[in-house]
């Protein structure tokens, strides 16, 4: 992609409200998914300037459907169960550019 500094950017929501104003969904799962999933991109060489990036994020606004992440500029989103959900949206659609239908919301 011309001009962008990274082909895709994957932002998982880390955010966890304990108001009682709306549960999310994260259950503590995502912290430890964000940290695993940066880990595995930059083992696999993907993580970095003009490649991937991984980022954590507060709120996508889609907590009833979570744990989520987002790939851009993809607009491709996503649930998750565990650490091998994040390994294959890492595996297939940052690195190989195919998105998970399975994992799509």
């Amino acid at each position: 992609m011309e001009g962008a500094f990274y082909q895709r950017h994957m932002f998982l929501c880390l955010n966890q409200r304990d108001n009682g104003e709306q549960a999310c969904n994260n259950s503590g799962l995502a912290e430890e998914m964000f940290h695993m999933a940066k880990k595995h991109a930059k083992a696999l060489g993907i993580h970095g300037g003009n490649q991937v990036r991984v980022n954590r994020c507060g709120c996508l606004g889609r907590c009833s459907e979570g744990p989520v992440a987002v790939v851009y500029p993809d607009a491709v989103w996503y649930t998750y169960v565990d650490a091998d959900d994040v390994r294959e949206i890492v595996d297939s659609h940052l690195r190989d550019g195919v998105p998970v239908e399975r994992l799509r919301i």
